[in-house]
């Protein structure tokens, strides 16, 4: 099977409903992406499939095989990822770090498709859940990055 990831084909011999997230991990050695739930509930295994964001724990990499996957080690590669990257580091969201790159993937994911979201806009599409309580400045870093673009 082929898997174009972070804009580099793999071929990797897996079954088709194996799931996503294990692929990338497992198979292709990038671990960024976390394990969570395993029910798509929680958002730490998010990543791009063509730009729009995927919990990777129940997508099976069978139905992936033709998309383009981005998954946290690419997404400094992106404009409006560095943005947020640069607005997570300032507004010190993390905490425990775990659901960050998740977290991460969501909100660039986001701006690209709103790039100025109002704060509505924002709670609705971040669905990903913390542990750690860290909404607010995640809310703060991604209404950043909205205000930047209209400088």
């Amino acid at each position: 099977m082929k898997l174009n990831v972070n804009g580099v084909d793999h071929d990797i011999d897996v079954e088709p409903d194996t799931p996503l997230l294990w692929a990338i991990r497992e198979e292709l050695g990038m671990t960024g992406t976390k394990f969570g739930c395993g029910i798509a509930q929680c958002g730490a295994c998010t990543v791009w499939i063509d730009g729009v964001a995927t919990r990777s724990c129940v997508m099976p990499v069978g139905s992936v095989e033709n998309g383009k996957i981005t998954t946290i080690e690419a997404l400094s590669d992106d404009p409006v990822g560095q943005a947020v990257q640069a607005e997570w580091i300032k507004e010190q969201v993390p905490q425990c770090g775990y659901c960050q790159s998740g977290q991460l993937m969501a909100a660039a994911s986001l701006l690209k498709r709103n790039p100025k979201p109002s704060r509505e806009d924002i709670i609705g599409a971040m669905t990903n859940i913390c542990r750690c309580g860290t909404y607010s400045s995640i809310i703060t870093a991604i209404e950043n990055v909205a205000d930047a673009k209209g400088a």
